[in-house]
């Protein structure tokens, strides 16, 4: 990719720069990178209830994170995001991938910026798919990353290249009714996230902050999160279709009069920190050609969700 190729692949809106990320010496340009090897794992659905099985696979420098569900691939990208309830769901050509952003946000925290997604379910007819929920975190995708390691993605040629990323250079905001997430200029990444479910006592309101987001501050502090529910609302997502894959097993789930039914908890503020973990899953769809989704910012979000969340992106995007 020649300079002026790649200064327009990075076109955006006029509130971001795209720079090279430095590594901690700051002397030199971080390289994009890449799995050392496979990974595969099998499960069920949240919302489908289907058993898919996934595969990431190295890939070549550039060529950022894609889903394969031959012939289709899709880019991980907002280009094709589609609006859902409860998730984030990429379409292409007639081709589905539901709820991709608790391995996409793990993908992008532990800096796998270059990477083959396979993804296949029982039926090679169903184009419906859906990446499997395990324990409602991002755990599973995490420790698989750390097991197999990273390595520098590279051309054919072995040619390595330096790691883009969006530097927000004057405040970005996007609401709905009184849900928003802005964005306000910062030499590093900050998020500060608020949940409001004042009618469920046990999680009520809740704030939590990252001040300085690395692949190990997310391991600890926020893949271990996992996706939660109100109880009195299960029934009307049933009815809709929806977490016909979800139980006490994948979910936390707590009731407005009970509280929680699945204790105990692995933070005290494990909810709002799952706000956390999907917020960078979707960020991460702001990525193109191997560089970095998650734009160098301070986030501020409150009573967010997924749809939100890529409503920020394209305006990042210059969408809207």
């Amino acid at each position: 990719m020649t300079v002026s190729s790649a200064f327009n692949a990075f076109k955006s809106s006029k509130s971001v720069v795209w720079k090279s990320v430095n590594t901690l010496s700051a002397s030199t340009g971080r390289l994009q990178q890449t799995i050392a090897g496979c990974i595969e794992r099998k499960g069920k659905g949240l919302h489908s209830g289907k058993v898919s099985t996934v595969k990431l696979w190295p890939e070549l420098v550039s060529k950022g994170r894609y889903f394969d569900f031959q012939p289709n691939l899709i880019r991980a990208s907002i280009e094709f995001a589609e609006e859902s309830p409860l998730c984030t769901t990429l379409c292409k050509d007639g081709v589905k991938i539901r709820t991709a952003e608790h391995l996409l946000s793990a993908l992008e925290a532990m800096e796998v910026d270059n990477c083959r997604i396979e993804i296949k379910n029982s039926d090679p007819e169903d184009f419906d798919l859906e990446v499997p929920i395990f324990d409602g975190s991002a755990s599973e995708w995490v420790e698989a990353i750390e097991l197999v390691g990273l390595k520098e993605a590279t051309d054919h040629c072995g040619n390595c290249c330096e790691k883009m990323a969006a530097y927000v250079n004057e405040p970005v905001h996007v609401w709905r009714n009184d849900s928003f997430v802005a964005a306000f200029p910062s030499p590093e990444i900050r998020i500060t996230y608020g949940i409001d479910f004042r009618q469920v006592q046990a999680i009520g309101c809740q704030w939590f902050s990252v001040t300085s987001l690395d692949n190990s501050f997310y391991s600890k502090h926020i893949a271990l999160s996992r996706t939660f529910c109100i109880y009195e609302e299960v029934e009307r997502m049933r009815n809709a279709g929806l977490i016909k894959g979800g139980g006490l097993e994948n979910a936390l789930v707590c009731s407005a009069s009970k509280g929680w039914l699945n204790p105990p908890l692995r933070f005290p503020d494990e909810p709002c920190r799952h706000k956390v973990l999907d917020l960078i899953g979707d960020a991460s769809l702001f990525a193109r050609f191997g560089s970095q989704g998650l734009p160098v910012a301070h986030i501020v979000a409150y009573k967010g969700s997924h749809a939100l969340h890529s409503d920020f992106v394209r305006r990042l995007s210059g969408i809207i």
